[in-house]
């Protein structure tokens, strides 16, 4: 690729985010129009404004468009959705390239965007920067090719990986950025998740504090067997800031689940094992829903349950430079795996400083680690 490709590709990249909490359950998507050298025109996606971003860019170019190159991080769409085919108004507005990230892995697209622009004289270059651009959108892609959300699972915990004291008050563990940076994940996600457990022991908002607008409200998903949610807590007091899902058993105290249905809480009875609700009717439930990103903030051994039940999409571990020791609440509790061939190998993609803290993200890794 070209530096000047890099480059503008990368513009394109910074204006998707810009979509964060605006885009859902589409894409992010920005786009910037080039013409001799200079920016004649820049669109971002938002959901609720309709029109995509290469639409966007088009109208702030006008006749400008004309020979332009268009850098786009997802390729344009060619079908007809909530607003017409992107590829359409390209090849009418005379541009004289398309420079693509990645192919969009929606079926009705997946590479007909850029087969019906080559058909029709236009030159398209594709994969620039698409490392950047497939994270950027990893959340949509798991989505659109498997229906169900894409998990991650964020853990806040002392350096020798410990999420509370023995027995001890709750109290913040991880800096103020951390926290300033975990209400950014909330603000990206559809979703957010929790044992009944935590909500018990923390008392919880589970609202997004990001001060950034968002298109859907944060849907607070709670997995409470046995229907124990306190109407008095904090979760159960702010309804107002987003609909709260109860997955329980099969058998609810009707009762009891008549007391939540009341105070606005939507109850529904699932699958479980051992006493625990099992992960796979859930995110079948939340896909259905549209839930494009789901954050789970657990506990330990909701955080164990997730690493068992392989619904992992991405781990983020925030550490803090701290050392409880001793009976401290591991952050994965559980039963534990019974030997280190049944652990669940993870492949680090990122270390990065969040104040005082540390920020370690992995994702599962299939092929294992290398042996010593």
């Amino acid at each position: 690729m070209s530096e000047r490709d890099h480059y503008y590709m990368g513009q394109a990249l910074e204006l998707a985010l810009q979509g964060r909490g605006l885009a859902s359950p589409n894409p992010l998507v920005g786009a910037v129009l080039v013409r001799d050298g200079r920016v004649v025109g820049r669109g971002v996606h938002r959901f609720g404004q309709r029109k995509h971003a290469e639409v966007w860019a088009l109208e702030q170019a006008g006749d400008q468009a004309r020979g332009a190159t268009l850098y786009v991080n997802l390729e344009p769409c060619c079908h007809q959705g909530r607003t017409g085919p992107c590829c359409g108004a390209i090849v009418d507005s005379e541009i004289a390239r398309v420079v693509v990230a990645m192919r969009d892995p929606n079926p009705l697209v997946a590479g007909k965007g850029m087969e019906w622009l080559t058909s029709a004289g236009l030159q398209v270059t594709a994969g620039v920067r698409e490392d950047e651009a497939r994270r950027l959108n990893e959340a949509y892609s798991k989505y659109i090719s498997s229906r169900k959300p894409f998990v991650t699972a964020k853990v806040g915990a002392t350096l020798d990986g410990r999420i509370a004291a023995a027995g001890g008050p709750h109290q913040w563990i991880t800096s103020p950025e951390s926290r300033q940076r975990v209400h950014r994940m909330r603000l990206e996600a559809d979703a957010i998740l929790v044992g009944i457990g935590t909500v018990l022991e923390d008392d919880p908002y589970l609202t997004d504090r990001s001060g950034q607008p968002r298109t859907r409200p944060l849907l607070r998903v709670v997995l409470d067997s046995r229907l124990r949610l306190p109407l008095d807590s904090r979760l159960a007091s702010s309804r107002d800031q987003g609909d709260i899902i109860v997955f329980c058993g099969r058998r609810p105290n009707e009762d009891r689940r008549n007391e939540l249905e009341q105070a606005g809480i939507e109850v529904i009875p699932t699958a479980e094992t051992g006493g625990r609700i099992c992960f796979g009717p859930v995110l079948e439930e939340l896909g259905r829903r549209r839930v494009i990103g789901l954050l789970i903030e657990g506990g330990a051994t909701i955080n164990f349950e997730t690493l068992r039940s392989r619904v992992i999409d991405k781990l983020v571990c925030f550490l803090a430079p701290r050392i409880l020791g001793g009976r401290a609440v591991a952050m994965f509790g559980g039963a534990g795996f019974p030997g280190l061939d049944q652990a669940p190998p993870l492949a680090f993609s990122r270390v990065e400083r969040i104040g005082p803290d540390l920020m370690i993200e992995a994702y599962p890794n299939p092929s294992g680690p290398a042996s010593d």
